[in-house]
């Protein structure tokens, strides 16, 4: 209590200092909002009833729809396999005596390729022959006696079982001696030599490949709805990597008479010329089989379509109106049915007519009948057979 003031009388406390400055900030700061309102509220209101500008038209490129002619093709990858390979081994272990070919070369059938060292067998086979030509003259002997019956029928069966048994342990021992020379089992084309003179191999260790290289088969699958489509005897083009500008023509030769319930594709084979030895197994190549005579189809690049779900479209170029109402180039979606693909071109079978502008490039910044501003200087791939190109 003040001591000025009267007995008795009581006094409002004042609020404390900290708190009438805060209360005085919140004063300012709310006139000072007013203030800032009522500055840019005519400007505002101006902007809003003038309207925003309209957005600048957006550039793309354009490719025009045209007919071209279409040869019906079927594409599919495979592999090349010889018509006759091996890789060739022995079947006994021994050490190499002689090796009778040259890495690369060409031998006939039954060509002698190596041999393994096989004297111990050689001697072995003249002791055995020696018993055989011993116990043949005891059988002719006993056999002349029995027509006399000068000897018992079961005499003369005991010679022929031991006759039977040299001739058999004869043949077993050459059988065993000519596994110890590996013959060319056909025709073809050596590859390079794996062993040399004195080397000790057991069996299964790889000698040489054998490869008959003409003609030459290709193998590839087709999806089961295509098999209507080809026939024995069609033309098959080919190409591999390794010749880029070289096409190897063959024909169908066999198709298989299943197919795969896994995959629901049917095996085909195509067997090709390759006097000059160029296609070699294992390589990859792509083929082109013809099917029918050619067709028209409305031709684009296939950047100009947009791939969706629920539809494939493009978008048509067309005099229009921009957002302004001016006279503007308008890009409008088109729903179109798309069909083949040929290199960077795809054909479309309906939607479009010929002569259409359609954009190819640009596309994924439009929307439906967006204004557009036309730019051709850089135009996407369209070509039919593109190649790579070598920087």
């Amino acid at each position: 209590m003040n001591r000025y003031e009267p007995q008795g009388v009581m006094t409002e406390a004042r609020p404390p200092r900290k708190r009438r400055v805060w209360l005085w900030a919140i004063i300012v700061g709310f006139l000072a909002a007013l203030l800032f309102g009522a500055i840019w509220a005519f400007p505002i209101a101006a902007f809003i009833t003038k309207g925003f500008p309209p957005p600048m038209p957006t550039v793309v490129s354009t490719a025009n729809a045209t007919f071209e002619e279409w040869m019906p093709l079927i594409e599919v990858v495979g592999s090349l396999k010889p018509v006759r390979g091996a890789d060739l081994s022995v079947e006994v272990p021994g050490i190499v005596d002689e090796v009778a070919f040259d890495s690369g070369g060409d031998v006939n059938a039954g060509a002698r390729l190596i041999r393994l060292r096989d004297n111990d067998d050689v001697a072995k086979l003249n002791t055995l022959e020696a018993a055989r030509d011993l116990a043949q003259t005891n059988y002719n002997r006993d056999e002349a006696q029995l027509a006399r019956q000068l000897i018992a029928k079961a005499q003369f069966d005991v010679t022929a079982a031991n006759l039977k048994s040299l001739q058999a342990q004869v043949a077993e021992q050459q059988a065993v001696i000519a596994k110890k020379t590996l013959r060319a089992p056909f025709a073809g084309h050596l590859g390079i030599r794996a062993v040399n003179t004195g080397q000790y191999i057991s069996p299964g260790t790889p000698i040489v490949t054998l490869q008959a290289l003409d003609p030459i088969y290709l193998d590839f699958n087709l999806p089961q709805q295509t098999l209507q489509q080809i026939k024995v005897g069609q033309e098959v083009s080919v190409k591999v990597d390794t010749y880029p500008q070289t096409t190897f023509t063959g024909r169908i030769s066999t198709i298989d008479p299943k197919v795969d319930p896994a995959t629901r594709n049917v095996a085909v084979r195509a067997t090709l010329p390759n006097r000059d030895r160029k296609l070699l197994p294992g390589m990859f190549a792509t083929a082109d089989i013809t099917t029918g005579t050619p067709q028209r189809y409305i031709t684009l690049p296939q950047t100009a379509i947009t791939f969706n779900p629920y539809g494939n479209m493009v978008y048509v170029v067309s005099e229009g109106t921009d957002a302004t109402g001016k006279p503007a180039l308008v890009a409008k979606q088109t729903v179109v049915t798309t069909g083949q693909t040929r290199g960077d071109q795809i054909a479309v079978l309906s939607g479009l007519k010929e002569g259409d502008q359609v954009v190819s490039d640009g596309q994924t910044k439009l929307q439906n009948a967006a204004a557009v501003t036309v730019n051709n200087a850089i135009q996407p791939s369209n070509e039919p057979n593109p190649q790579p190109r070598e920087r």
